[in-house]
């Protein structure tokens, strides 16, 4: 029979592969010279091709906009982005990577994807499926048990 010890036992063993996941992450963003958060808003600007903008990555992968603001400075700086206005709005604006900025962010982003596939490759697809599944459903009893907020 499980008792409460065994599931505290696994919430806390879920927690350490979170942090273990997030380490791996920073740890390899450093070794391209990024941070953690760099990598994730490169990442958001080379997939977003011409419709990206700094509210967008900010509410997709939960970095601050100010943190965002501070990248997207640095990528300015090194000549990796351009910003525009947007025609509707002119407080916002459209990011697009400039030629050694998308030739910088394919290099990044090939790496990092090869390291993903493989991984995903070692596991195989129908346990990265039920993996993908599995979290998917924690995320939906979280949110349940916690009142149904989003945000």
């Amino acid at each position: 029979m499980i008792n409460q010890s065994d599931f505290i036992e696994q919430l806390n063993n879920y927690y350490e592969v979170w942090q273990e996941y997030n380490n791996i992450y920073e740890l390899w963003a450093k070794a391209h010279g990024l941070s953690k958060n760099g990598l994730l808003v490169l990442y958001a600007i080379n997939e977003g091709e011409n419709n990206c903008t700094q509210k967008k990555i900010s509410e997709r992968w939960l970095i601050p906009k100010q943190t965002v603001n501070m990248i997207l400075r640095d990528f300015e700086a090194r000549g990796f982005v351009k910003l525009s206005p947007m025609s509707k709005d002119k407080r916002n604006k459209i990011i697009k990577l400039t030629v050694a900025g998308k030739k910088y962010a394919d290099t990044i982003v090939s790496e990092l994807h090869k390291a993903e596939l493989f991984a995903i490759e070692e596991m195989g697809i129908e346990r990265m499926r039920r993996f993908n599944n599995d979290m998917t459903m924690f995320v939906d009893l979280f949110k349940k048990a916690s009142g149904g907020r989003d945000e």
